[in-house]
């Protein structure tokens, strides 16, 4: 099993949205990666590309007065060795303490050189939220 390293995983993935830290995020991808919406798929193909898209979001993050970004369920299933599937709900804060945005993501994480790397993300709806083989705890 790979828990831990998916919890740090998503612990630094986490702190990279919060403090806003375009490289810090960006070092979570492998590119070339797809991202997925329901509304668009981006090929991201390299770095510059990778940038401008958290750019994207960090912006949308800074208008709407993020005040918390909260992980509230996560878990993952082993493919093969060095592929995983990363399911969380994601949930996001104002400034009031109201839920502004709360969505489902699905990882496709990749192990090289010992760290996990996002190769393709699809989000949607909550209500396809998936729970996978074993569950992550995020704490402290």
């Amino acid at each position: 099993m790979q828990t831990k390293k998916v919890t740090l995983f998503l612990k630094e993935y986490l702190s990279a949205f919060v403090h806003y830290d375009l490289n810090k995020a960006a070092a979570n991808y492998h590119l070339p990666c797809t991202l997925h919406t329901p509304n668009q798929i981006v090929l991201v193909k390299n770095i510059k590309a990778c940038q401008q898209e958290l750019t994207t979001i960090f912006n949308q993050l800074q208008q709407e007065k993020t005040s918390d970004i909260l992980i509230k369920k996560a878990s993952y299933s082993l493919v093969t060795e060095h592929l995983l599937l990363v399911s969380v709900d994601w949930e996001f804060l104002n400034d009031k303490g109201e839920i502004f945005a709360d969505f489902c993501a699905i990882y496709h994480l990749i192990l090289i050189d010992n760290a996990l790397k996002i190769v393709n993300v699809v989000s949607h709806d909550l209500s396809n939220s998936q729970t996978l083989d074993y569950p992550v705890m995020l704490t402290g």
